[in-house]
């Protein structure tokens, strides 16, 4: 089966905007055999990261990929692979501890070494499911087939909620974020060993926005022993909102988060936050009308972005009650509990080595967020560069750290082989 067989269609689109694909029903068509699923006995005594499905979902030889990273003005040079993808379903926890599945993209690249170092990418915001990197080839993917084609494997988790995990997306709860994370890394690696890569243990771990955070806690996961066969190697998250308390939601009210992005971040927040912190029995208590009537609809999982800043006001201002806005810019009880259960990501001394990469014009996530981590991570001794961007907005961090943190995933390996 040829490459250009293989190909998935594609068509250039905003960051903002991705399209819906049936990727197993385009694959089937194309050719692809669905590989395996869970054994009898592997159902029987399900656990956490057990795999329950593999999926191909992509097959691009070094020149599409190279072409895929290009039309999204990412640097090509990392590029030395092509990639095949897969979806995986596997065993995970809800946030209650409650047995669920979750599903998630593993990238393999096409060439280099059998055995094969483990890079972890997690996602910034997505609110439609369909969007999450083993549904859709866009944007959440570059970070995959960066890694893949320079010559590791690739696990980056939908996160509950997303893709085709069920129910509604727990959306910014570390825990349940690095559950899932760490599960991945487990499904990943009964899934690259059945595809004959088996993984050295190695993990390196990167993220973006909402990732990055996700990416810091996993790191500090990690090195804490949460699985014995994963060794952290390096971490370089990218823009995250590292500290809520003290900088991100301060930031909507100072005007260092722009105005749609401020709207979008804290409803969806907000109705997540509150099926676990419970700050309102009735929306209304919380949003102005008509918002109140609507908000927790948009934030189904089958509304995009445009859709949800489009049903919300245009301010965070318009947006929520006199009463909450004023509660919010001097947060106690279950709002600062839920915004201090975000903000122990950098609280810790890391082992491996670590950079924080940021954009000094981001307005979505202030560079005063990587700026708090870093002195957090100071205070425990362990002094990480911020590596700021300069005047990029928040999809310019990405779009410029993106290929920086591949090629110093690059050196870190090469370093440690000559140990």
């Amino acid at each position: 089966m040829s490459d250009e067989t293989c190909k998935l269609e594609e068509r250039h689109i905003s960051w903002r905007t991705q399209k819906g694909l049936s990727a197993v029903a385009a694959l089937l068509l194309a050719g692809f055999a669905v590989a395996p699923v869970a054994t009898a006995a592997e159902r029987a005594t399900a656990h956490r990261g057990a795999l329950v499905s593999v999926t191909p979902v992509a097959d691009h030889d070094a020149g599409q990929v190279r072409e895929f990273l290009a039309g999204r003005d990412i640097a090509i040079d990392p590029v030395r692979y092509g990639v095949r993808a897969y979806r995986l379903t596997y065993r995970t926890v809800d946030p209650y501890g409650k047995p669920t599945t979750a599903t998630g993209l593993l990238s393999l690249p096409k060439g280099g070494t059998q055995r094969l170092d483990l890079v972890s990418d997690t996602h910034g915001t997505m609110v439609k499911r369909t969007y999450a990197p083993s549904a859709s080839e866009d944007l959440g993917r570059v970070p995959s087939y960066l890694n893949a084609s320079a010559g590791r494997a690739v696990a980056a988790p939908d996160y509950l909620g997303l893709g085709e995990g069920p129910g509604p997306h727990p959306y910014m709860d570390t825990r349940s974020a690095v559950t899932a994370s760490v599960d991945m890394l487990r499904a990943a690696r009964t899934a690259a060993d059945r595809l004959g890569r088996p993984l050295t243990g190695d993990v390196y771990a990167t993220g973006f926005s909402q990732g990055g955070q996700v990416a810091m806690a996993l790191g500090r996961a990690l090195e804490s022993g949460a699985d014995q066969h994963f060794r952290l190697k390096g971490l370089a998250p990218v823009s995250g909102p590292y500290d809520l308390e003290g900088q991100e939601v301060p930031a909507l009210f100072d005007g260092r988060v722009n105005d749609i992005s401020g709207v979008l971040y804290i409803s969806y927040w907000l109705v997540a936050q509150n099926r676990l912190h419970h700050f309102y029995q009735d929306p209304g208590e919380v949003f102005r009308a008509p918002y109140a009537s609507r908000v927790e609809s948009l934030f189904d999982g089958r509304h995009d972005e445009e859709e949800v800043v489009k049903g919300l006001a245009s301010s965070v201002k318009q947006l929520l009650t006199p009463a909450f806005y004023d509660r919010l810019r001097h947060p106690t009880g279950p709002l600062l509990d839920a915004m201090r259960s975000a903000d122990h990501t950098c609280d810790w001394k890391p082992d491996a080595p670590v950079r924080l990469y940021a954009g000094a014009a981001d307005t979505d996530v202030p560079i005063g967020n990587a700026r708090s981590c870093a002195l957090q991570l100071a205070a425990h001794q362990a002094h990480v560069p911020v590596v700021n961007q300069g005047d990029v907005d928040h999809f310019g961090s990405f779009a410029t750290s993106a290929p920086q943190v591949a090629r110093w995933f690059d050196a870190l390996a090469d370093r440690g082989s000559l140990r």
